[in-house]
């Protein structure tokens, strides 16, 4: 029931019409009026389910505030129409539909209150084009404001004061104009944008206080925002997501604790005069093939974790032209084979550690650019990893330049000054050509060329190098017409460093002209040979109980042998994953099984080596990022033709992990299963509770695995047998009454979480070993009986 009167006033001439009249309901008034007529609501609540159909305008006679439209269900105010609609507030209970719905028209809203608990605030649909302005919305229940169905229209001076999922959801090929909108505390995305012919503008607009992701802009969709800011949220900044395209110009991203902007899947991103700052991750983190950012005139810097500021990873690109990126743990970080940056004119300053890494087969392009106070400026970490840097000025580093594991840059031109250590650095099969480069003020050396690395080095000069300006530790690296500031310099930098042993080596100094070649080098070390299949299952039967676990392995043996079988005779062979999962307690034969499980799968021509490559937590988990993937591909290579052991795998995805490295370990590891599956048989391992855990920590660990094998721990009856076999294999016996006495001391021992099983057996040995020494220490001439024979009071006390 209306608490007061609509009033209703008719601008039409026509004879056939009442000019004004009152109306004690809304839907009254609706009825009556015609197009053009004026709706004047009197104070009070209408608990009513207005539809606007004819092109009117309803208004609160006395402003804002004094109108409620508040039915108890269904949607509050319906329009249809080209209708002007001024101060109202709409309330809406029904969690089912829309508080305010817009359908198929073009109105104006103006001043609005929209404070419901309804699914949406304000809907629009049907190629509807409202202009919305100075509007709210408060819906703590579901979405703030929804544009799909090719809807449009312009928002000017609005803003979504609360959501209890996405603050804005454009989606269905709409593609509205928002100007000057505060979109905050949204439960969801704050503004979100999604699907093919789906778009959004925004000008002047602020998205802040977000539980989740500021903006997203996924599935082909659209963006251009202009002098906007993102901020505050508790995911990420923005995303881009499959074939997304974004452009933001004079934004302000800032305040957020995992990526500032995290682009995937062929989304592509153009930044322009732009701020990226106080972020926990990634400023900019760029992934996946025909993924691209391109920057121009942006400054990134001041992170809060001890992340890179822009990663560029899987096969994506970046560009960064004009850039400065400053007061970060890292600058620039680019890996896997594809990927590339392209900097230019650019400055990366204050950067705790590595300013560029460059890793995995990556490549980039630094041109014109300035790195200063850093503790490198640039490193080339592996095979295939590349590029070039061309006039880049480096100062005040540890060391300017590192290049290791077969890297191979072009660096021309490149000015290295005051480097703490070297300005050059390369070692560990390195490469790299260096024309013209110069380095001056080092503390340490100036060119530093370790390992026979076979480095070319043209027209490059050093300056002012305390320890000398080139030091090379054995021949490799070719030089031509490099000089040196110590004019009467006849001895190679080599002798500063050399062992004794070594003075009467040939100077590899660069003043000598350019080094002869080494020795050739020695020849690798045979493989070692495969053992046949039937002793390594031999073996494998031979271990102390364990009969599941055997039964596990001969089944997944006999699927591989049948399946290369069927292979051989043109049938197709059944897909099988050989990852596996290890369970159970510690000292239950789980490290030994999957050295066998290696070595049989080597006999069988599945694996080329078949060896085994243990690892932690600790092996893989670096200080920052960056040296966690890095990391992990340097055990995963190793492990290549064999099988990579991964024990307490569940410590990489701790339950409290917050930021903890051990996801990227994770990460880093699932795509190198999948890229590599021939090459690498993977098997983690850990109590069973805690794997459970950790294969529920990243959607594709689980997949990556064919099962689970659970270790059950060792009866009493087992433990004596290992305690029998160490007696055999060591030359000892067991005397009468040992067994016994053994059985008997295993069943009083406590089996906690912490008992060893295995272990525990092999201590008890070997404390029962000490213990029969200390008796025959004081014996003169004990007889060989003597020294053999264990008894029960070797036995140690029960704890």
């Amino acid at each position: 029931m209306a608490h007061g009167v609509v009033q209703v006033t008719s601008t039409s001439s026509s004879r056939w019409r009442r000019r004004s009249g009152e109306y004690e309901t809304l839907a009254a008034a609706l009825e009556a009026a015609g197009d053009g007529d004026v709706l004047s609501i009197a104070p009070g609540t209408y608990r009513e389910n207005l539809v606007v159909t004819r092109t009117v305008t309803l208004r609160a006679a006395e402003g804002l505030g004094s109108v409620r439209i508040a039915p108890a269900a269904g949607v509050a105010l319906t329009l249809r129409a080209a209708a002007l609609v001024q101060d109202l507030t709409v309330e809406g209970q029904d969690t089912s539909v829309a508080a305010l719905l817009i359908e198929g028209c073009a109105p104006e809203l103006t001043g609005l209150r929209v404070t419901t608990r309804s699914a949406v605030g304000i809907e629009v649909r049907d190629s509807a084009r409202p202009t919305v302005r100075q509007c709210t919305v408060d819906n703590p229940a579901g979405l703030g404001i929804s544009l799909l169905e090719s809807a449009g229209g312009l928002f000017e001076d609005c803003e979504v004061v609360c959501a209890g999922q996405t603050g804005v959801s454009v989606r269905g090929g709409a593609s509205p104009r928002l100007e000057r909108c505060r979109i905050h505390h949204s439960n969801g995305a704050g503004l979100s944008v999604t699907g093919e012919g789906t778009s959004a503008e925004a000008v002047g607009c602020e998205v802040y206080e977000i539980k989740g992701t500021g903006v997203q802009v996924a599935s082909r969709a659209t963006g251009h925002f202009t002098d906007c800011q993102v901020h505050r949220t508790t995911g990420d900044g923005i995303t881009l997501d499959t074939d997304a395209v974004l452009t933001l110009s004079d934004c302000d991203i800032h305040d957020i604790p995992e990526n500032a902007i995290d682009l995937r899947a062929r989304s592509v991103l153009t930044l322009t005069r732009s701020a990226v700052r106080r972020f926990g991750r990634n400023g900019l983190s760029v992934w996946d093939p025909g993924t691209r950012v391109d920057a121009n005139q942006c400054e990134i810097h001041d992170s809060t974790g001890d992340y890179p500021a822009v990663w560029v990873s899987d096969g994506a690109a970046a560009v960064l032209d004009s850039c400065r990126v400053h007061d970060v743990p890292d600058a620039l970080f680019v890996l896997d084979r594809g990927s590339r940056a392209d900097v230019v004119d650019s400055d990366f300053t204050q950067v705790r550690n590595t300013a560029v890494s460059v890793s995995d087969g990556a490549t980039v392009q630094l041109d014109d650019c300035r790195i200063r106070e850093a503790a490198t400026g640039a490193w080339f970490r592996d095979h295939g990893s590349g590029g070039t840097l061309a006039a880049v000025t480096i100062d005040d580093t540890a060391t300017g330049v590192i290049v290791t594991k077969g890297a191979d840059p072009v660096l021309d031109r490149c000015t290295v000054t005051n480097p703490a250590e070297a300005g050059f650095y390369v070692s560990a099969e390195g490469r790299g050509t260096f024309t013209g480069c110069r380095v001056t003020g080092s503390r340490g050396y100036g060119f530093h060329v370790i390992d026979g690395c076979r480095s070319t080095l043209t027209r490059c000069r050093t300056e002012r190098c305390e320890r000398g300006g080139y030091e090379f530790a054995e021949p490799g690296p070719v030089t031509e017409d490099c000089t040196s500031d110590r004019a009467a310099e006849q001895t190679p930098d080599i002798g500063a460093t050399a062992p004794a042993t070594a003075v009467a080596v040939q100077s590899f100094g660069l003043l000598g002209g350019v080094p002869q070649q080494g020795s050739a080098p020695a020849e690798p070390e045979p493989e070692p040979a495969v053992r046949d299949s039937d002793d390594v299952l031999g073996e494998l039967d031979a271990l102390v109980g364990l009969d599941s676990v055997k039964r596990e392995v001969r089944t997944l043996i006999d699927l591989i042998a049948v399946g290369r079988r069927r292979q051989e005779a043109g049938l197709k062979a059944p897909s099988l994953r050989r990852h596996l999962v290890f369970t159970g307690s510690p000292g239950t034969g789980k490290t030994t099984v999957a050295r066998l499980y290696g070595e049989i799968l080597a006999s069988l021509g599945v694996l080329q080596r078949g060896h085994l490559v243990e690892v932690a937590r600790v092996d893989l988990v670096g200080e920052h990022i960056g040296s966690t993937a890095i990391r992990t591909q340097e055990a995963f290579d190793r492990a290549r033709g064999g099988v990579l052991f991964i024990d307490e795998a569940y410590a990489l995805s701790p339950e409290d992990s917050g930021r903890d490295f051990g996801r990227e370990a994770i990460d880093t590891l699932v795509k190198l299963m999948e890229d590599h599956r021939d090459a690498v048989v993977v098997i983690v391992a850990g109590y069973t509770a805690e794997m459970e855990r950790f294969l529920a920590s990243n959607p594709g660990v689980a997949s990556r695995f064919s099962r689970t094998i659970t270790f059950g721990d060792y009866t009493s009856e087992e433990l004596l047998r290992i305690v029998e076999a160490q007696a055999i294999e060591h030359e000892y016996r067991l005397g009468d009454d040992a067994g016994d006495a053994i059985l008997k001391y295993f069943n009083g021992l406590p089996r906690g979480p912490g008992f060893g099983n295995g272990r525990t057996a092999r201590q008890t040995f070997e404390a029962m070993v000490e213990r029969h020494a200390g008796r025959l220490a004081h014996v003169t001439e004990p007889s060989h009986d003597e020294l053999q024979l264990l008894y029960p009071e070797d036995l140690p006390e029960l704890p």
